[in-house]
């Protein structure tokens, strides 16, 4: 991956404990010295972490200058020309989510990735109602940064806001060709790596969920076949809610749906 030339959509905080991160730090190797000039108790924007891993230029972006971003610019709005197609990497650690125009703003991240470069992006999945105007689900993903945009995930994977997380790697409901959902008890992240393959018309076409685009849902006069919930479901539906009285969170972390298309990963 090449950080040479970096844009963050937000100006960026290296964000949790301090000493959490001197841990980290020294675990790959980084000196006393080294830390102190990556982060600090007072400072913890990103640019010198991103300058050690090899950034010569970092643009960042945000609707207003009070964090001090070095690009004024609402996302909400299609960016210039002369910011499309200029950097290497593109990083959104929790930014996309604030945006209203949600598409115009995924649209030109992909659009100011140089051809071969990629984007990072940390978002919340799960559980985060009232953070933002979305939280979003890998399909979403998917099929934004499809071969038809130019683009392909190279991984995706699922974590929570704690230290000893497990990791699960998230397949792609198109190749299992089911949906991929989770219902959970505690906030959920997605982290995926995109590549630009190819630099084409970015979301010329809108995106699919992908288990409509691989079932028939088209009759033979072209108009969308109804869908019929089974009579008994609003019923049942009814006497379950009144059975439980109230909410129960569900205790595992993976909570429910199907698990096999979370891959957990070893340490």
């Amino acid at each position: 991956m090449n950080f040479s030339i970096v844009a963050t959509i937000g100006r960026q905080t290296l964000n949790g404990s301090y000493v959490e991160f001197e841990k980290i730090f020294k675990r790959y190797g980084y000196s006393n010295e080294e830390i102190g000039h990556l982060i600090s108790r007072e400072n913890r924007y990103s640019e010198q972490f991103l300058m050690s891993l090899g950034a010569d230029s970092i643009e960042t972006f945000d609707a207003s200058n009070y964090e001090g971003a070095s690009q004024i610019w609402d996302m909400n709005l299609p960016v210039p020309n002369d910011q499309k197609e200029k950097y290497s990497l593109v990083i959104d650690s929790g930014s996309l989510e604030h945006i209203f125009n949600f598409p115009q703003a995924i649209k030109n991240c992909m659009e100011m990735i140089v051809e071969g470069g990629h984007m990072i992006g940390v978002t919340p999945s799960n559980n985060f109602l009232g953070h933002g105007f979305y939280q979003f689900s890998p399909e979403l993903f998917y099929r934004v940064f499809s071969l038809e945009n130019g683009f392909e995930i190279e991984k995706m994977w699922l974590f929570f806001p704690r230290a000893d997380s497990p990791v699960y790697e998230v397949s792609d409901p198109a190749k299992v060709k089911s949906r991929v959902s989770l219902a959970n008890s505690e906030e959920t992240f997605l982290f995926y790596i995109a590549r630009r393959t190819k630099v084409v018309d970015v979301l010329a076409k809108a995106p699919q969920q992908s288990d409509y685009e691989h079932m028939v849902w088209k009759n033979g006069s072209g108009t969308k076949k109804k869908q019929v919930l089974p009579s008994f479901i609003i019923p049942l539906g009814l006497f379950i809610l009144k059975k439980l009285k109230r909410f129960k969170s569900i205790s595992s972390p993976i909570g429910t749906g199907n698990k096999n298309f979370f891959k957990k990963l070893e340490p």
